[in-house]
């Protein structure tokens, strides 16, 4: 393999085969030096590796694919590329607090042929490359690892500097983009690479030294900028809080995720979402969500950990579930959880809640609330927990002689005798009810837990004091509603829905859609609808161009009083 760098909109690199007289690209560029090709002496590009999305990288994409060049782009940034009309369309700009630098991103779409999934290694053209997540100058970065040199994108710029601090600003008074550079700088040197290769900047043959300054120099624009230095660089090479000695909680997740250790040198995860992460995530486009996997390195290292073999969620919510695909795509991990919970993690479509994760969560097993499973040495029962989130359970286990629960959000854990109050931790939109914590309290009286576990409080203690607390706040929460509302609420209890939430449906063909209690079902017009018993309707849409987020509704009579159309769902219709 023989490296060529060329000068352009960044710095793209050739890697050539003499034998074929091909090459390999990493970054597009402008595209204009595929003029002068031939001075490589490279006949074709047989591919391109885009580290990201950033014009200035993929401005020449479609000049490559017009030459029949295959187009290979970060999983995190597909959409950014391959789909640009969506993004500009929906990008917001007024009253805009999102300092992503996704608006530098390409004005048309670009084809793109595949996808480079983090932690994989591909066959690409002539080479094998490594594709490692390293997240900074944009959320979905990407570094390329090739016969031992690192392709590092706008990671680095030389040894103490970046190509933009505006980049790394992610949020309107964060530093996050920094403090995920320093990370990724320092996941990186766990490759030993014999030199970085930077898109802006100038080749580094001593990469500890250049990362050593660059997480200096970050630091201190961290410190200058948020008055107190990142934590998280401490927090990748110590992430784990050992509460006994086969139960860890992992203290750089968001929200916390806790380790259960087989002595079969295997491990259990209770959720797991955001790992090393720099704030609580607030939703958004898909290339600014990205979930990593660097935590799970100590566990090996410090643990003997060579396998996460399964996981399991208290409820569904993206901060608990995030990495779960990821982690079943590089390790194998199989995703165990309660039959409510994995029919929300395998069919978000269906529900309109929030905090859903983007794609379907495949689990290989459900689990009924009020059973248990077995896993290595160990027992899990499943409970039904709701209060937080309807779709949540409670588990509960043994592990170092202590009755453990793990509670996800139920509640703060933060009461004590002295006067520090107990919260709900409830959000209405989750499918609340008024009487959640009355049931909730009454399970932990019934299990009498020793240790109670949860996503974003310290673990807790457990006394009798604590338990007679939490029936008291259920309580609390039962009277507090009981005297502001009315009997019945069908809307915003999630009382009436039609499921799926999301339809993706193709002009001319029937779908179908149920309601879940019994109702008339509205369409747009021109459509064809027919009931199949009370609840259930097959509807055909009818029309003569593409739709996007067409409305369905469902009209509710009670004791023979309209009450309205109480629930809707959404549905794109495709011509074919």
């Amino acid at each position: 393999m023989i490296v060529h760098t060329i000068e352009d909109t960044c710095l793209v690199y050739l890697l050539a085969d003499p034998a074929t007289r091909s090459a390999v690209a990493i970054d597009a560029g402008s595209g204009r030096w595929l003029e002068r090709l031939a001075s490589y002496g490279v006949d074709v590009v047989t591919d391109v590796l885009v580290t990201h999305h950033h014009r200035d990288q993929v401005e020449g994409l479609p000049l490559l694919a017009a030459t029949g060049t295959r187009v290979w782009v970060p999983e995190n940034e597909v959409e950014l590329i391959a789909d640009a009309d969506h993004h500009w369309q929906r990008r917001n700009l007024a009253n805009d607090y999102d300092l992503h630098t996704d608006r530098f991103s390409l004005l048309s779409s670009a084809p793109v042929t595949g996808v480079m999934k983090d932690y994989s290694t591909s066959e690409i053209g002539h080479l094998s490359v490594r594709t490692l997540p390293t997240p900074g100058h944009t959320p979905g970065s990407v570094s390329y690892l090739i016969d031992g040199y690192a392709f590092t994108g706008d990671l680095i710029h030389s040894p103490g500097k970046v190509w933009s601090a505006a980049a790394l600003q992610w949020s309107y008074v964060g530093m996050e983009g920094a403090a995920m550079t320093m990370a990724s700088l320092l996941q990186l040197l766990d490759h030993q690479p014999r030199a970085l290769l930077p898109s802006h900047g100038t080749r580094m043959d001593d990469p500890l030294a250049a990362v050593t300054a660059t997480c200096a120099a970050l630091q201190d624009l961290v410190t200058v900028r948020l008055g107190t230095p990142s934590g998280l660089p401490a927090k990748l090479e110590d992430p784990y809080v050992e509460l006994s000695p086969h139960l860890l909680m992992n203290r750089t997740s968001e929200s916390r995720s806790y380790a259960l250790l087989s002595d079969s040198g295997t491990a259990l995860l209770i959720d797991y979402g955001y790992d090393l992460t720099t704030s609580i995530p607030t939703g958004g486009p898909r290339h600014v969500v990205r979930p990593w996997l660097p935590s799970l390195r100590a566990l090996q290292r410090d643990y003997g950990i060579e396998r996460v073999e399964v996981a399991i969620p208290t409820h569904y919510h993206d901060d608990h579930v995030a990495a779960f695909n990821l982690m079943r795509e590089v390790h194998g991990t199989e995703v165990w959880a309660s039959a409510p919970v994995a029919h929300v993690l395998e069919n978000p479509a269906h529900y309109d809640l929030p905090c859903l994760w983007y794609e379907p969560i495949p689990c290989a097993q459900h689990v009924a609330n009020g059973a248990a499973i077995r896993w290595r040495e160990y027992e899990l029962s499943m409970h039904a927990l709701p209060g937080h989130t309807l779709y949540a359970s409670a588990i509960e286990f043994e592990a170092d002689g202590r009755r453990v629960l793990a509670t996800g959000d139920q509640q703060t854990g933060s009461w004590s005798p002295d006067g520090v109050a107990e919260i709900p931790n409830f959000q209405y939109a989750n499918a609340f009810a008024a009487e959640d914590y009355v049931a909730s309290a009454a399970l932990y009286q019934r299990l009498q837990p020793e240790l109670m576990i949860s996503g974003h409080w310290d673990p807790r203690a457990v006394t009798p004091s604590y338990l007679d607390e939490l029936t008291r706040l259920g309580d609390e929460v039962a009277r507090a509603h009981r005297a502001l509302l009315p009997p019945s609420d069908p809307v915003f209890t999630g009382a009436v829905r039609i499921s799926p939430y999301r339809v993706d449906a193709v002009n001319g063909r029937p779908f179908s859609v149920r309601v879940s209690v019994p109702a008339d079902l509205v369409v747009p017009p021109g459509w064809e609808c027919r009931r199949v018993d009370a609840s259930e309707f097959v509807v055909v849409p009818r029309v003569d161009q593409p739709v996007r987020r067409a409305r369905i509704a469902a009209g509710i009579t009670r004791d023979g009083i309209y009450l309205g159309q109480l629930a809707e769902a959404l549905v794109d219709v495709h011509l074919s």
